[in-house]
């Protein structure tokens, strides 16, 4: 178990490497995380994709299903190595047949999400693979079309956590299962706080504080 907890934090590191920060995009104040810089470097997306796989087993499911349009990089991956149906969730009127649709609130306004309606059977459990999850917004609209499709939500796994935006918190108080790979704060102004006023006030003689120290960078992904 120790073994497998460095592995994959190690791996956890190597990732972060490879997500580009953008500063005050695209509003004031958040901390764009850009996964364009994981997915062009072969190496970084194949183990991120091996990471997934590895965390779908903490799963039971029928299905894949991913969230327009980034997590349809990633879960269609997915789908392909587990030989898994992959089911899209669209926004308003992309997709041609007979669909479910779902209002929601993002973060920078509102949106409508559909699915198809032959896409789910009754008693379908789903996994849902998205790159990001925020406020949770959009994955909780996500888990509403997959049940009112008479299907169940086995669970999400998300590359990215901005986890001080609360979207997890969100879902698992809802009884959903989570899994991410990465976590990162959501806002830049947040990051710098705890950068500039807390890691200066590490003593950093105690081994323990030391450890704290760097938990944090690796957390932040400050360099």
């Amino acid at each position: 178990n120790y073994l497998r907890f460095y592995i994959l934090l190690y791996i956890k590191m190597n990732l972060k490497d490879h997500i580009r920060s953008i500063k005050d995009y695209p509003k004031k104040g958040i901390l764009f995380r850009d996964i364009t810089t994981l997915i062009k470097n072969e190496k970084a997306f194949t183990e991120c994709i091996d990471e997934i796989v590895e965390r779908s087993k903490k799963f039971k499911f029928d299905k894949i299903a991913a969230i327009e349009a980034r997590g349809f990089v990633f879960a269609s991956a997915v789908s392909y190595t587990l030989k898994k149906p992959f089911i899209l969730l669209r926004k308003k009127n992309k997709l041609p047949a007979d669909r479910h649709a779902v209002d929601f609130q993002l973060e920078y306004g509102k949106a409508t999400m559909e699915i198809h309606k032959d896409s789910i059977d009754k008693g379908d459990s789903v996994l849902l693979i998205d790159d990001l999850i925020a406020t949770g917004g959009t994955a909780g609209a996500a888990a509403k079309l997959i049940e009112i499709s008479n299907g169940s939500v086995a669970g999400f796994i998300f590359v990215i956590n901005l986890f001080d935006l609360g979207g997890v918190k969100n879902l698992t108080t809802k009884g959903y299962k989570v899994e991410n790979l990465i976590d990162f704060p959501g806002h830049w102004y947040f990051e710098l706080t705890l950068y500039h006023d807390f890691l200066p006030k590490i003593e950093f003689n105690n081994p323990i504080n030391l450890q704290v120290y760097f938990a944090f960078k690796t957390l932040l992904n400050i360099r």
